[in-house]
């Protein structure tokens, strides 16, 4: 782990005025990104030393302790004041646990706001997180391949049938139509992602699966894995998915070796320039008929600040300060890639691939990533291997539903307290 000190100090920063005092406060910040965004170090060292209303020491966190670590400083009562937070469960756990401090009261309505913090940032009538920077999800494919095959490079399929049509094409022109790498489990995890809301009318319902409310057991609820074995027995995925990671995958598109997978938005400045232009973006081909079929899917990481803290108010004038205008001119030059904040210019952003996504993405109605509401063990013991073993073919879609309802079930009888912290949590994500 690496550690920077930057000393600062001096008068406020315009809009800065909610300090506690006059007084050069101390902070500790604890982040992480520079794992999947690099340039990320150098925006946040940048920005300590820019920052004159406090002393903020950074510390860049390994992924394997993000939220261990956090929370055992919690528990000792020496957690930094600024927290970096993944989304969804990853941080309300930490909630549950009176870790983390509700920002409502803390930092300005309109800056929360603008920060895109996302609904799974919502417990109890608070919100716990400032959104930093968003992670676009989306179906990608290669225009070459798709020109090759004589589809419209500008019109990707829009339904199941019309994915179905365009599969036939692709495999009989000799091009791989879907896929990517699933040995390490990350694409079953983005397949759910993007399939699953299709039979969802709203985020809250996917934890009604979780707390025995419904099952997975009825058909709507498992045809997302149904139609991943349906790709699998009419071979249109690339018969090297199970011996690939995820990012590897990944590459096989952008190599023009698969026509059609599942990436992330911070790929996409680089992917798009290495092939001209030619990796296009999608939501997933529609077969559900839940409110949520079709909406993009963008999740967002974010900021907050610990129980800890020794004054919130001064940690809250921090994460201000990390959403005004300048900060994410400097967030947007240093990384090459957005920051959350919907009220960012866009106009800055060179390629059209990128501007496009921002635009038709970000800030067009969209939902946070479905994935984040799972239980640990049902992450891992449902989400990741179903679709593992029906890319391998000894799994149905309908045996997949089976394993994530008695998996659920599990769960619930082992864990009750927190069953009924997720009962509460539904009031907030079945909101509009």
């Amino acid at each position: 782990m690496i550690n920077a000190a930057m000393l600062a100090g001096g008068s406020a920063l315009g809009g800065l005025s909610r300090s506690a005092s006059a007084q050069v406060k101390e902070m500790d910040m604890w982040y992480w990104g520079e794992q999947e965004l690099p340039g990320l170090q150098k925006y946040v060292n940048d920005s300590v030393a820019t920052y004159k209303t406090a002393t903020v020491k950074p510390m860049l966190q390994d992924t394997a302790v993000v939220i261990s670590q956090f929370q055992t400083a919690a528990a000792a009562g020496n957690a930094p004041d600024v927290q970096y937070l993944w989304n969804g469960i990853y941080h309300m756990e930490s909630v549950w646990l009176g870790y983390l401090k509700g920002l409502k009261d803390l930092v300005k309505p309109d800056v929360l706001q603008a920060s895109n913090p996302t609904l799974l940032s919502h417990f109890g009538g608070d919100i716990y997180r400032t959104g930093w920077y968003p992670l676009p999800m989306f179906w990608c494919y290669n225009k070459t391949l798709f020109e090759k095959a004589g589809l419209d490079p500008e019109a990707p399929p829009k339904t199941w049938d019309e994915l179905l049509a365009a599969c036939e094409k692709l495999k009989t022109a000799g091009i791989e139509p879907v896929g990517g790498g699933i040995q390490d489990g990350y694409w079953s995890e983005w397949y759910i992602t993007h399939s699953l809301p299709q039979q969802l009318d709203s985020l809250g319902e996917a934890v009604e699966l979780f707390i025995g409310d419904k099952d997975f057991r009825e058909p709507k609820y498992h045809e997302h894995w149904v139609k991943l074995e349906e790709l699998k027995k009419k071979g249109y995925l690339n018969k090297d998915m199970s011996s690939l990671e995820l990012y590897p995958g990944i590459d096989l598109v952008v190599a023009g070796k698969v026509a059609i997978g599942q990436t992330i938005g911070t790929r996409l400045p680089a992917d798009s320039k290495a092939t001209g232009g030619k990796i296009g973006y999608m939501t997933m081909p529609l077969f559900g008929k839940g409110k949520l079929a079709g909406v993009p899917v963008v999740d967002v990481q974010g900021l907050g600040i610990s129980t800890n803290a020794e004054d919130p108010a001064a940690a809250a004038a921090f994460l201000e300060f990390l959403q005004s205008p300048d900060q994410l001119k400097a967030f947007f030059a240093a990384t090459n890639w957005l920051p959350s904040n919907t009220t960012f210019d866009s106009s800055v952003i060179q390629d059209a691939s990128v501007r496009g996504l921002w635009e038709n993405w970000g800030l067009k109605p969209n939902i946070s990533n479905v994935t984040n509401l799972m239980p640990g063990q049902f992450y891992e013991r449902a989400a990741i291997p179903t679709g593992q073993q029906i890319v391998a073919g000894s799994m149905t879609g309908e045996q997949a539903g089976e394993l994530a309802a008695n998996t659920a079930k599990e769960w619930r009888d082992f864990n009750p307290d927190m069953v009924e912290n997720y009962r509460k949590w539904v009031k907030d994500l079945s909101a509009t």
